[in-house]
């Protein structure tokens, strides 16, 4: 074989092997780039949430500040509407099982992510000076108007109908029944003293120094009040959708959640 020929055989060699090293560390940079990349998530949650989850994107964005978090806050039944018409939502909670279910039954959530979160307990209550004391004051003349989450889209407002009907005053409440858009407006309803009851979760009751709790629904008159948490199928960001679920469901995201006045469900 001629010199040259020899010479020109290890000069390609040595070119080859530069452009596969450089070829290497130009994928390890654009994977560590990735990994670094601003990701924008929305997620979409039962009003009720919304003190928590306020506090809880705080911790996780200082955590993870190439994340950034957007919430929708409003009725699960609004919100499931929303994402079955395509809204761009990473995440989804609700406050009743109902709309999970039928946004799984048309394959719209990742099943695999589907978690239980949360349970929550339905409270009465009543502006702080009111002589209400129970549930059955409901049918008497000392409340003109009820303020309800619309059963058809708010939850909080299904509940309420389960336990009028359970205490079998449901009738005698329908012409005093106001409805609001989601639970938070109920409460706002019994504060501003529009109506002199609203029906609303503990936690809700909770955040309020103008209203009190008068009485807790009777065991056994609600279906059980869980807050599934699941990733939209259509999600842009499922990695990063998935790593916010997990967060939610550790040790930090729990102690919020308690101190706001959720249980966490355990299996």
């Amino acid at each position: 074989m001629k010199r040259g020929s020899i010479l020109w055989g290890i000069t390609f060699l040595l070119g080859l092997a530069l452009f596969l090293t450089g070829c290497n560390g130009s994928q390890q940079s654009t994977s560590k780039t990735t990994a670094n990349q601003p990701v924008s998530l929305t997620l979409s949650a039962a009003a009720s949430l919304k003190d928590a989850m306020t506090e809880l994107q705080g911790m996780y964005t200082q955590a993870k500040p190439n994340v950034t978090i957007t919430y929708n806050f409003g009725a699960s039944g609004s919100l499931q509407r929303q994402i079955e018409e395509g809204a761009p939502v990473d995440l989804f909670i609700s406050a009743a099982s109902k709309q999970m279910n039928e946004l799984q039954t048309k394959d719209l959530i990742d099943p695999s992510s589907r978690v239980d979160l949360l349970e929550n307990e339905v409270v009465l209550v009543a502006p702080k000076d009111s002589s209400i004391s129970d549930f059955t004051d409901l049918a008497g003349t000392k409340v003109k108007k009820l303020a309800l989450g619309e059963p058809q889209s708010v939850p909080a407002g299904q509940y309420a109908q389960e336990v009028l009907t359970k205490l079998n005053i449901a009738e005698a409440v329908k012409s005093k029944s106001v409805f609001a858009k989601d639970v938070r407006q109920v409460l706002t309803y019994v504060e501003s003293g529009n109506t002199e009851a609203g029906i609303v979760y503990e936690t809700d009751a909770k955040t309020s120094d103008k209203v009190k709790t008068v009485a807790k629904a009777p065991q056994g008159s609600h279906s059980p009040i869980l807050y599934p948490l699941a990733v939209v199928k259509a999600s842009k960001n499922q990695a990063a959708a998935n790593d916010f679920a997990l967060f939610l469901q550790g040790e930090q995201a729990k102690a919020v959640f308690e101190k706001y006045g959720f249980t966490v469900h355990t299996k």
